[in-house]
């Protein structure tokens, strides 16, 4: 299962997120929200292509796929140096697959903030350079692990050696290491270091319904925060995290009109999960029968084998053929013996790259 890690400066809203989250897990016989320990949870990525399915094949079951959310605790300036028990944070950000890194968005000055008034490019580049710090220093650690290996004139050293002379090139210059746009091999090659500048980030502006947004300001403040974002290769949300939160408690179908009051125009959950499911370049897929209709994440890009992989490693191994047809096809025609009669259904082999919101049935041997 998928790990992204909540991050961001003390109080900017990162244990309200991941508390609106967890409360609003997509209902699900298998995967409702469950606590790991108080700071992990389980979440079900929404899909209303899932439920339809669902309906349609009158399945026992639905599961949707899901996303592991981990709240870190607040880092501080000089993290990377132990400062506010940096080390340990650092160390649980190492183990995610993705970081979502949550940013003030608001002023309010009855809810103070770490350096005192809000500018969300310093916080950004507060977070980030420790990050980058606390890459160059493991960096450096690994190069000297390296020497004796190189010196014996070890392949796999001086590739990797000369990988991590790219990366800590890049951080010494204050770059995330993913602007050097690393091959797959070079990535593949420094994998084992869970390196922090190279996990996808995914920024989260947190607003305050009724409070003074950046976005509703005109002090330029918004406007540098997005062009830092896209000047990173990034995207970012933006999410009233504490309506969200007390949403949770309202009935679903008041929901909306609770919103409209509050002049919160979308679910910033919903845009949330998918630019988090986005950002780690991750394609759906489904199954769907009587018994179940369930959803499948595999990567973009990936091939009929690996999909099915997902589902059980005989269905790679033993990959014969892919049954496949479009979701929306499937949906028009209304059962899977139509979509056959009228040529929707496709028969699919090794080569075959999977695209989102493919219904499929795998054959092996």
């Amino acid at each position: 299962m998928l790990k992204i890690g909540i991050v961001g400066l003390p109080n900017v809203g990162k244990s309200t997120l991941f508390n609106a989250l967890t409360k609003a897990a997509v209902p699900a016989e298998n995967y409702p929200f469950c606590t790991i320990d108080p700071a992990v949870g389980v979440v079900g990525v929404p899909d209303e292509r899932l439920y339809k399915l669902a309906e349609l094949s009158k399945s026992k079951k639905v599961v949707p796929t899901a996303i592991e959310f981990v709240d870190i605790a607040g880092l501080v300036k000089g993290a990377s140096e132990g400062e506010g028990l940096g080390n340990q944070f650092l160390a649980h950000i190492r183990e995610v697959d993705a970081i979502l890194e949550m940013v003030r968005f608001f002023d309010d000055a009855d809810i103070a903030h770490v350096h005192g008034e809000v500018d969300p490019v310093r916080d950004i580049e507060v977070i980030n350079l420790e990050l980058i710090l606390a890459d160059r220093e493991q960096v450096s650690k690994r190069r000297e692990k390296l020497v004796r290996d190189i010196r014996a004139n070890s392949k796999d050293a001086k590739a990797e050696d000369e990988v991590l002379v790219k990366i800590e090139q890049a951080l010494s210059a204050g770059k995330l290491a993913t602007s050097i746009g690393l091959s797959s091999d070079e990535m593949d090659t420094v994998r084992h270091l869970n390196l922090l500048t190279l996990k996808p980030i995914l920024y989260c502006f947190n607003g305050k319904s009724g409070g003074h947004n950046l976005n509703e300001m005109s002090d330029g403040r918004a406007q540098s925060a997005y062009e830092l974002v896209e000047s990173l290769d990034s995207r970012y949300v933006y999410v009233d995290a504490a309506t969200e939160c007390d949403l949770n408690d309202v009935a679903e179908e008041d929901k909306s009109m609770f919103r409209q009051e509050l002049g919160v125009q979308t679910n910033g959950l919903v845009d949330l999960i998918h630019n988090a499911y986005d950002t780690l370049g991750l394609i759906t897929f489904f199954t769907t029968g009587a018994d179940e209709s369930r959803a499948w994440t595999v990567l973009r890009g990936a091939f009929a084998p690996e999909a099915g992989a997902a589902i059980h490693g005989d269905f790679r191994d033993k990959f014969i053929r892919a049954e496949v047809v479009a979701y929306d096809k499937l949906l028009s025609e209304g059962s899977w013996s139509s979509a056959r009669e009228n040529a929707l259904l496709r028969t699919e082999g090794k080569e075959y790259v999977v695209q989102d919101g493919d219904v499929m049935v795998f054959l092996h041997s």
